[in-house]
């Protein structure tokens, strides 16, 4: 707890405090593009009429808070989202086209094509000057383990880098806190054509007894609950607009563990139960049109 305390305290710190930035990612999204999170929710709340944004991503794998969930698969990610004065709701769901086992991820369709996941996020954002404050809500609905609920804070503060801190609680299958750090700033490189950066830094805490880590005395998950500075993420991509409203946007992102505790291996199983972090690079395209 002392641990947790302290991750709390420096990142709050650094989101007041820090003069510079690099992503926010909600929910189980992809890596959003650097350009798209803080600055387009609090325009999003600020907009007199109903936003409506589409996009499918297409990747090598799908990460989720630097879990490998498939792999050497093509990974198609829709989604939907609406909003107004402040309000929002979206769908994003997951298709993987040939199912493969991880170190995180046990398929529920072996070798073949499987919509194995639809959330559904609602949320509101309330503008005050620089800063955006976002609550909400998130039903996970997915096929290879237990649907699950979260509700969810974050504050961002607009200035270069946009630091977003958001603080995450699973009330339903897996009890537990994950705080996520993020940065994103772009530069316009060639007329509209920016290259967007992005970085983010999580800590997770589990308080449930689906936490429990892995001991070797025993040879099983009875140990304390995992808790530790868990996952890092930096990217780089392009937004390139094709139309006023359509938007291409290619991406390159790697992940890698923030400790030991998320990548240890006790006798060769993961001390975390739901398995060790490796260090892995994830790329892609995501297409977006705005209605």
């Amino acid at each position: 707890m002392r641990a947790a305390s302290l991750f709390i305290v420096t990142v709050f710190l650094m989101a007041v405090c820090v003069p510079s930035e690099l992503l926010a990612q909600e929910a189980r999204e992809p890596v959003p593009p650097p350009s798209s999170v803080a600055g387009e929710q609090a325009k999003g709340a600020e907009e007199p009429g109903v936003v409506t944004t589409g996009s499918i991503g297409f990747y090598n794998q799908y990460m989720f808070r630097g879990y490998q969930i498939g792999k050497d698969s093509l990974i198609i990610q829709p989604s939907l989202s609406a909003s107004y004065k402040g309000f929002s709701a979206s769908f994003w769901g997951n298709i993987d086209t040939h199912e493969k086992a991880t170190q995180n991820f046990t398929p529920d369709r072996p070798g073949r094509t499987s919509f194995n996941e639809a959330d559904l996020t609602l949320s509101y954002t309330y503008v005050l000057n620089k800063w955006s404050f976002t609550g909400g809500y998130i039903y996970y609905n997915t096929k290879y383990m237990d649907e699950t609920q979260e509700f969810y804070g974050s504050v961002s503060w607009d200035v270069f880098a946009k630091p977003t801190l958001s603080i995450y609680r699973d009330v339903a299958s897996y009890p537990g806190w994950y705080i996520n750090l993020s940065l994103a700033q772009s530069f316009k490189v060639y007329k509209e054509v920016s290259l967007d950066l992005g970085a983010a830094f999580s800590y997770e805490l589990g308080t449930g007894s689906y936490w429990d880590t892995y001991q070797a005395s025993t040879g099983a998950y009875t140990g304390s609950k995992y808790s530790a500075f868990h996952s890092g993420m930096l990217s780089a991509g392009l937004t390139i607009p094709v139309t006023k409203k359509f938007f291409v946007q290619p991406m390159l992102a790697w992940w890698f563990p923030l400790s030991n505790d998320a990548k240890k291996r006790v006798d060769g199983n993961s001390y975390n139960p739901a398995g060790y972090l490796k260090y892995l690079w994830q790329g892609g395209v995501n297409c977006t049109y705005n209605f």
